[in-house]
């Protein structure tokens, strides 16, 4: 079977990176209506989101096997099928354990599809030696742009969730059918033994530079995860800006992450992904240390633009260090990630609890030079000789 023009299998892995982003942002932004009809506490809304990351974080040892077993393409429709199937789930669930349940199976599809898509990006840098991969993150943004705009759109005309998810179904259906005959028939080479499987896990586990390239992606996890969901506040409780500005603080980051997403393989092609990983956090450390110090509604919202330039290339580039290393190492560095996403913005919870926001903040800051200071040490791939189609 021989392989697609990059441009149409560029397009067909850009697909699933917004199928992801539509359906998990298709969810979350129904959480109000499903705490409603199930009679969630908060507390049982925390743990429906962390039951969630939780199954994207033990997903690890399933997607190494899976990804040896089917391949990147196949996992990835496969997982895709399930979460549409997930979707129709939590339209329908009548009681609280089921939507633990389904969220939980979420979280392992999500992290089936993150690894086997992650693969497909990386492949087709690797198989047309151009560089695709923040472009691709960025589809996954627009994905979650998309899901916003559909709900707001949606909930206007009813506020039926299952109404609501089979729109949402159909537009991943339509993705996915999409994707489907451009994905790049990409696969990890067959295992000698039964017992292969089990001993590439245990290397990914032990190898210092896949460990490093995992805590690049926790930290850099940890800078994104807690950007969203504490600059808000930052700006509302210690800045002291208006009730209609503090929501600016997740506007700037997102959007400025998204443009330099669609730019940042260029500065890939130009000076190569360890060079914008370094530079690339410490501008974002800079960024978010000049907001707090400075303090201001103005410069905050600049410092945290910074924040969301800085950090847009980070996770794109060591997804794709991590899968010259194999599926095993790409799905152990994604299920860090997955953890640093989790467990970053509760952290920074913790220590604003105990000595001020200011201080919990700064703790992105240094969450962002410690990726900083790890890019050095991590063998990144050679830049790619042509610059990816625009």
């Amino acid at each position: 079977m021989s392989e697609p023009a990059f441009p149409r299998a560029k397009w067909s892995i850009a697909a699933l990176f917004c199928f992801l982003g539509l359906q998990y942002g298709t969810w979350i932004s129904r959480l109000p209506a499903l705490k409603t009809r199930l009679d969630l506490g908060a507390g049982e809304v925390g743990l429906l989101l962390m039951a969630c990351g939780a199954g994207a974080a033990a997903s690890f040892p399933l997607v190494a096997v899976l990804m040896r077993r089917l391949g990147s393409r196949s996992l990835s429709l496969a997982s895709a099928g399930c979460l549409i199937a997930v979707l129709a789930a939590l339209s329908a669930v009548p009681n609280y354990p089921l939507a633990l349940l389904a969220v939980c199976a979420d979280g392992v599809a999500v992290g089936c599809l993150n690894v086997a898509m992650n693969a497909q990006g990386a492949a087709l840098e690797k198989a047309y030696d151009r560089t695709a991969m923040s472009q691709l993150h960025a589809t996954f943004s627009a994905g979650l742009l998309a899901a916003a705009l559909l709900a707001s759109g949606v909930t206007a005309l009813t506020g039926s969730v299952p109404a609501h998810f089979t729109v949402a179904g159909a537009l991943l259906l339509l993705l996915l059918a999409g994707a489907r005959p451009g994905l790049l028939t990409h696969r990890e080479p067959g295992s000698a033994g039964a017992d292969e499987p089990k001993r590439s896990v245990r290397r990914a586990l032990t190898s210092g530079t896949t460990l490093l390239m995992g805590c690049a992606m926790a930290f850099g996890t940890v800078t994104e995860g807690a950007m969203n969901d504490w600059s808000t506040l930052y700006l509302k409780d210690v800045v002291e800006a208006s009730a209609s500005v503090a929501p600016l603080g997740i506007a700037v980051v997102s959007v400025m992450m998204l443009l330099a997403r669609v730019c940042a393989d260029r500065w890939r092609t130009r000076w190569g992904d360890g060079r914008v990983v370094r530079t690339g956090s410490a501008v974002a450390a800079a960024g978010l240390a000049l907001a707090l110090l400075t303090g201001g509604v103005v410069p905050t919202l600049l410092g945290f633009a910074l924040v969301g330039l800085g950090a847009a290339a980070v996770t794109p580039c060591v997804y794709v260090a991590a899968a010259e290393r194999g599926s095993d190492a790409l799905a152990l560095v994604a299920a860090m990630g997955t953890t640093g996403l989790l467990g970053g913005p509760a952290l920074i919870g913790f220590v604003a609890g105990a000595a001020g926001l200011t201080l919990g903040m700064a703790t992105v800051a240094a969450s962002a030079l410690i990726v900083t200071v790890t890019a050095f040490w991590i063998p990144w791939r050679a830049r790619a000789a042509v610059l990816v189609d625009s």
